[in-house]
């Protein structure tokens, strides 16, 4: 099977690495660390529940490491995690970071936040000095730090 990324996905982001078996991908956003985690799987296989069980653990132990990461190096205050697919059919986990003054300004609003018209990009994606990210999620088995949201 060769793996191609949908092009909408491709769009406005940055390939930080591969984490068993998924890409990690940056979004070019300055408000919110914003990553995508995509699967390397058929393109038939749209949503979670459609992945063999050692898939699915394989990319739920994946989703966690990657949320561990924005938890520690981000400190958001509320971390939101979807599989959406509603506009790119391809598997893709959205993990994005929220602070404190974004949560009530963003529930009030009548669409999701990758769907918001207020983004702001981080860098040009022509700016060849951009290294979004120094170290990729760890793959040990911290257990999360309790907090509001836990």
């Amino acid at each position: 099977m060769a793996f191609s990324l949908h092009t909408r996905l491709a769009a406005g982001e940055f390939e930080v690495g591969r984490i068993r078996g998924c890409r990690l991908h940056l979004k070019n956003n300055a408000l919110f660390p914003w990553f995508l985690l995509v699967p390397e799987v058929e393109q038939r296989i749209e949503d979670l529940h459609q992945l063999e069980s050692g898939g699915y653990d394989e990319v739920m132990a994946t989703i966690r490491s990657a949320s561990l990461f924005v938890s520690d190096h981000f400190s958001p205050e509320k971390l939101n995690v979807a599989c959406i697919g509603n506009q790119v059919r391809q598997m893709h986990i959205h993990i994005l970071g929220l602070a404190a003054q974004e949560g009530p300004r963003l529930e009030r609003k009548p669409w999701p936040y990758w769907m918001s018209p207020s983004k702001l990009s981080a860098v040009s994606a022509e700016d060849p000095g951009f290294c979004p990210v120094t170290s990729l999620p760890s793959t040990t088995t911290k257990e999360p730090q309790s907090g509001p949201f836990s």
